[in-house]
């Protein structure tokens, strides 16, 4: 059976419990997406953890750590945007942390690594934006 967003209620539920959101793949480039995505989660109130390989100190004014191992605290929701074919480590490096919940970015699929989630009891969305799904669910 192929994979199935939780919905919009699921979806809400997740974003109404998430305080702390790992970005895997943050740049510090202000013209990409997980730049403009994650500041403005950041203006809407939400604590962003950068994670990226790519030494640096800090992005958007928060420290930088190289992997999710590394992340101290708990994790609400892990973001990700990295490709589809590299997804899969990152949501396993998710479950391994005790991530409450996975988000892969719009463009980003993995139904292998969503599987494991699920299995793992970890509420995951795959190929949407979440910027875009919380303005959608909470712009009111």
């Amino acid at each position: 059976m192929p994979f199935q967003n939780p919905s919009d209620a699921e979806i809400k539920a997740i974003l109404l419990s998430t305080q702390r959101i790992a970005v895997v793949g943050l740049s510090d480039k202000p013209n990409r997406a997980s730049h403009g995505v994650s500041k403005l989660m950041q203006q809407w109130g939400f604590t962003i953890v950068p994670v990226t390989p790519k030494p640096q100190e800090t992005i958007l004014g928060e420290k930088v750590y190289p992997d999710l191992a590394q992340v101290p605290g708990e994790l609400d929701l892990v973001n990700v945007f990295r490709r589809s074919e590299e997804a899969g480590a990152v949501v396993d490096a998710a479950i391994a942390r005790g991530a409450k919940a996975i988000w892969l970015q719009l463009g980003i699929v993995d139904e292998a690594a969503a599987e494991r989630a699920a299995a793992a009891g970890i509420p995951i969305v795959m190929d949407r934006c979440l910027m875009v799904e919380y303005g959608r669910l909470f712009a009111d």
